[in-house]
């Protein structure tokens, strides 16, 4: 059981200033009559495993952005199946048995695409192969996929995503940016920083095949790929629906310690921190 007294959390990650996460967790908390703190600081890789063993009884969890879901993951002593395929977790909860990590992203992008009534997809593309490209296939597996597409710089860089795609039944291919045409999918999720360089010719050639797109980026919108979208006439959809789903799933596992388990008033918590995304922001 956690302490009576555990009731501060915070969300950590460099850069953290722009992070949306204290409003959307407030917002819930609100509705639930939770009187639960949720701060944000700036931590790196190097100052992580300072930081966390200075944390006490009166901390609850942690939110964890880049670049700590790798550190996050190893300071787990318990992990979901999602944390464990994807060698990523941005939730812990602390607990005197050790801390609990969890993957949210991906439940996230899954009830992110739900919200655009994609519930089963047959071929999809991952647009980059960092961190959050696993977490995109994980979830993509979860759709139902079979086939998916990894546009990389670095033909190598997909090497690790094709070894989780074996394991899970999926075939994995390589494809170029540079390519000048790309096979038709359903989907294309793009995980890219929100600055990584595009070409406007390399965004058209997969926008022209490339069905909705769901870009994670949400702070630098619109994106040089959802322009592309826009321009070839096919939906696009920010990172916001994906930081929303995965938000209440932390919350669920604030509460309960199980991102399966609703809260009490969720559709009310849901609509709340909707809410808050639909604010301006001056970040």
């Amino acid at each position: 059981m956690l302490s009576p007294h555990a009731t501060r959390l915070e969300v950590w990650g460099d850069p953290i200033a722009h992070s949306r996460s204290p409003q959307l967790h407030a917002a819930a908390y609100a509705v639930l009559g939770l009187d639960w703190s949720y701060g944000l600081r700036r931590v790196d890789e190097a100052s992580f495993p300072g930081e966390f063993a200075e944390l006490d009884d009166s901390w609850r969890g942690l939110s964890l952005t880049m670049p700590l879901k790798s550190v996050a993951f190893t300071a787990a002593a318990h992990r979901d199946r999602r944390a464990e395929l994807t060698g990523a977790v941005n939730t812990l909860l602390l607990a005197p048995t050790g801390p609990y990590g969890f993957n949210t992203d991906v439940g996230g992008i899954v009830r992110s695409l739900a919200d655009d009534g994609i519930t089963d997809v047959e071929r999809a593309r991952i647009v980059g192969a960092g961190a959050t490209a696993t977490s995109a296939l994980v979830a993509l597996c979860e759709l139902g996929v079979r086939e998916i597409d990894v546009v990389a710089r670095r033909p190598e860089a997909v090497t690790p995503l094709a070894e989780l795609g074996g394991r899970l039944g999926i075939e994995v291919t390589a494809a170029s940016f540079a390519a000048s045409h790309h096979s038709a999918v359903d989907l294309t999720i793009a995980t890219l920083p929100g600055e990584a360089p595009v070409t406007d010719a390399a965004a058209d050639a997969l926008a022209r095949s490339g069905g909705l797109l769901l870009d994670v980026v949400y702070g630098h919108w619109p994106t040089v790929l959802s322009a592309a979208w826009g321009r070839a006439g096919n939906p696009a959809r920010s990172g916001l629906g994906m930081l929303l789903h995965q938000a209440l799933l932390q919350v669920r596992i604030f509460r309960h310690g199980d991102p399966d388990a609703p809260l009490a008033n969720e559709v009310e918590s849901l609509q709340a921190m909707r809410r808050v995304l639909e604010e301006p922001t001056t970040a």
